[in-house]
């Protein structure tokens, strides 16, 4: 399993899959186990975070806060995963394009244009 990968929950009653995990299904209340969720997805609307988030958790780099791309990626599992969108300038992205999601390394996915460098 790869160390990035993005870590969910799955309904044995009604398969019903969710992130982040769970042990009871938002659905149907039944029990939830572990399930590694797929790593692409497309992007199902996006926008542009033109303020700093609230801290903590969120640290300011050194050279101050930037603006940066915010989205949630649908994947096959039917799950919309909150991620922020590396690798891309606002004005080439799209709804419906093919991305790529990690868990990352802090408490927010990121993900990148399906086939950009990391």
């Amino acid at each position: 399993m790869p160390a990035h990968a993005l870590r969910g929950s799955r309904c044995s009653r009604c398969e019903v899959a969710v992130y982040p995990s769970d042990t009871a299904c938002p659905n149907c209340g039944g029990p939830a186990a572990p399930v590694v969720l797929s790593a692409t997805g497309t992007l199902w609307t996006w926008t542009v975070q033109r303020y700093a988030p609230k801290s903590p958790p969120y640290a300011a780099p050194e050279e101050g806060f930037r603006p940066f791309v915010v989205g949630y990626v649908e994947l096959p599992e039917g799950v919309r995963v909150l991620a922020v969108l590396d690798g891309a300038r606002p004005e080439d992205v799209r709804i419906g394009m093919p991305v790529t999601v990690t868990a990352g390394d802090g408490p927010v996915p990121h993900a990148r244009p399906a086939g950009a460098a990391a």
